[in-house]
């Protein structure tokens, strides 16, 4: 672990984007307290096409051909710095931009190789590939949306005739001006796909195609949480995908956004606490050299440990950072391309980087805290090899899950917590490796697989090594990474590092996709 602090400090400059309002069809009826203007918003992609044309006279000449291709998203978070829309939309409307701000990041849930994908008819692609339930797509945009904001989701389970409203930017009969339109419908009950069927109704009196407002919303009338994410429709019934599908996306993509926008998701949060006081072994125990035998579930958490820490030795995979300082929102992000070979990890900037990097480069910001390899260390230290001392606490609920928790320490002596703090003068820095003693918590499920992992570094404010940092604490979370024709296997999720500096506080949020694991085999065979 990297913690440094600087004497200088960057400035920058925000320009504001004011975007276009849009309109909405008025309603006699319904009364809304939200201005869906701020909340959904329209997709477009324009191509130019130069061509020959023949002319009056007979003649070739040139001619520009205007493509225009058309989609719906809306605002994911309260900033309104992602959008969501469906994976249909994404790859046949290749917009650069949404409401003139620009798109840095794209995120699929499905694909032509995912599993459960079917042949799908898509205009100007033709037939192509993809899962329909989880039909969906985010948006990373270079700033937020100015004036826009996300809205509140609801995982009930929707009744048979439960009243909704369908917002989204359909074709208008002058391309390409739309605006945002309210279809009525009426809940009808779950598709064999695994979508949300809805009964709706075009104007009679003004009838709108519907076609281009994929990627809108689904709102329950009542409470005006979105319920649905449209990706389809016919003439008279339109199909959505389910709130729990995009909860499940955005918990792998974004877990740390995905923890504030969707606080009773199952998943562990990447920045949760510990539950019980810290651990510290009687020093009888400390010096003995044959220690009692060890409860049978401390005994198999070592094993799961050791195994969690093999099994992470050779893959490559994105490791994602965003720092900041206090409860603002990251100043700076980064991505690298992170490849283990036997256990040393190695990094190349993401997507384009050429270079091999040994550590992930500082951050420029004045004061930070950089992760190391925590996520295959951790569950080393508390398998087989050192034999730390473990005491099982009292189980816990968290999120509706039953988890059991262990807790560890490690003393100076053991030498198992490096901490490297560094000083930046601008022009130079200083920095020294100390070992310090550090404790923390193992969660596991029922069947004692490792769901979460903590340390604490024991800082003393007397001592100079320090220089200063008073408090520097790490949360990892582990999930399933599953293979073809292989059983699945936990990998490291994320990492939360945080760091304590006088009155300031610096964070670092980490977090693992797009794994691809490799490794060898051997067998042995008589010459």
């Amino acid at each position: 672990m990297l913690i440094a602090c600087s004497c200088l400090s960057p400035a920058a400059v925000a320009q504001k984007v004011f975007p276009s309002p849009s309109t909405i069809e008025p309603s006699a009826t319904v009364e809304h307290a939200e201005d869906f203007s701020e909340i959904v918003v329209p997709i477009t992609s324009l191509k130019i096409t130069p061509s020959l044309k023949l002319g009056m006279s007979g003649k070739p000449g040139p001619n520009l051909g205007l493509e225009a291709r058309f989609g719906t998203g809306f605002c994911l978070d309260a900033a309104c710095g992602f959008i969501v829309t469906n994976y249909h939309v994404a790859v046949t409307t290749p917009a650069d931009k949404v409401e003139r701000e620009k798109i840095v990041q794209r995120y699929f849930a499905t694909g032509p190789h995912d599993e459960g994908a079917t042949p799908n008819y898509l205009p100007n692609l033709g037939v192509f590939p993809y899962a329909t339930k989880r039909d969906l797509a985010v948006f990373e945009l270079r700033r937020p949306l100015a004036h826009h904001h996300g809205l509140t989701f609801s995982l009930d389970e929707l009744e048979v005739g439960q009243e909704v409203d369908i917002y989204g930017y359909p074709k208008g009969v002058i391309n390409p001006y739309r605006k945002l339109t309210r279809f009525p419908a009426k809940f009808k009950g779950p598709t064999t796909a695994g979508l949300l069927a809805f009964d709706y109704q075009l104007s009679a009196d003004r009838p709108i195609r519907i076609a281009g407002a994929s990627g809108g919303i689904v709102v329950d009338r009542k409470t005006e949480k979105i319920v649905g994410i449209l990706s389809g429709t016919t003439e008279a019934t339109a199909v959505a995908v389910s709130i729990q599908t995009l909860v499940d996306f955005v918990s792998k993509i974004q877990p740390y956004l995905a923890q504030r926008i969707f606080p009773a998701t199952k998943e562990i949060s990447p920045v949760s606490a510990d539950i019980y006081p810290k651990f510290v072994p009687l020093r009888s125990d400390a010096v003995l050299q044959h220690r009692p035998e060890e409860p049978y579930e401390v005994g198999v958490l070592r094993q799961q440990a050791q195994l969690l820490a093999d099994n992470v030795r050779n893959f490559i995979a994105v490791q994602s950072f965003a720092w900041g300082s206090g409860d603002k929102e990251p100043d700076v992000q980064a991505a690298y391309e992170v490849r283990v070979i036997d256990g040393v990890q190695r990094f190349r900037s993401y997507p384009d980087g050429k270079k091999e990097l040994e550590e992930v480069p500082l951050p420029p910001r004045n004061g930070f805290v950089v992760p190391a390899n925590e996520w295959s260390q951790l569950p080393k230290m508390v398998g087989t090899d050192f034999r730390l001392k473990l005491h099982q606490a009292p189980d816990i609920v968290r999120n509706k899950r039953g988890m059991k928790v262990f807790q560890y320490y490690a003393s100076v002596e053991d030498n198992l917590c490096p901490l490297q703090p560094v000083e930046d003068f601008g022009f130079f820095t200083v920095s020294k490796t100390v070992a310090v003693a550090c404790y923390g918590e193992v969660w596991t499920d029922e069947k004692l697989n490792i769901i979460r992992i903590s340390e604490r570094l024991e800082l003393s404010e007397k001592l100079k090594a320090f220089r200063g940092w008073e408090d520097i604490y790490v949360v990892l979370t582990y999930g399933w990474l599953e293979r073809a024709d292989e059983p699945p296997w936990l990998a490291p999720l994320t990492i939360y590092t945080e760091a304590r500096y006088k009155k300031h506080i610096y964070w670092c949020r980490g977090h693992f996709t797009d794994y691809s694991v490799f490794s060898v085999r051997a067998t042995l065979v008589k010459n």
